[in-house]
């Protein structure tokens, strides 16, 4: 599995067409955090928040509020439309994070295995998509 996310984020990261941004978090020059997204992903919600990660030991730190908010201002630079991410519907403390920051929940579908392997999911996971009509209500 390690190979394969190394392989996906290899080609995400050579992708230098302005389609998407990744964002970095540092603190005292250590990583501590990321946001991916990919630019107008789908016409109705916009642009896709595909990733945003903290290291453990620096949740609840503002780290990923402030992603978030260099999430939304790279959409609003980009140009219109909204934002959206998904969320693992047993994440409840994501979801009240991004209520928090304005999100709303609009649509739940089951979860795609990952690389499109069956036996990397346990059960049938839901996902769940915040949205973002404004981007600018990201603004911190």
């Amino acid at each position: 599995m390690v190979a394969e996310r190394l392989e996906v984020w290899a080609q995400r990261l050579s992708v230098d067409d302005g389609s998407t941004t990744t964002l970095l978090a540092e603190d005292d020059g250590a990583f501590v955090g990321f946001v991916h997204v990919v630019f107008d992903a789908d016409p109705q919600w916009g642009s896709l928040v595909d990733n945003l990660h903290v290291v453990w030991a620096h949740k609840r730190s503002g780290i990923g509020r402030r992603l978030l908010s260099a999430a939304g201002a790279a959409v609003v630079e980009h140009g219109d439309g909204g934002v959206y991410l998904w969320v693992l519907e047993q994440n409840t403390a994501a979801q009240a994070f991004y209520v928090a920051r304005g999100g709303r929940p609009a649509d739940r579908r089951l979860v795609p295995p990952p690389g499109g392997h069956a036996d990397r999911l346990s059960g049938s996971p839901v996902g769940l998509r915040y949205v973002w009509a404004d981007p600018t209500t990201l603004l911190v």
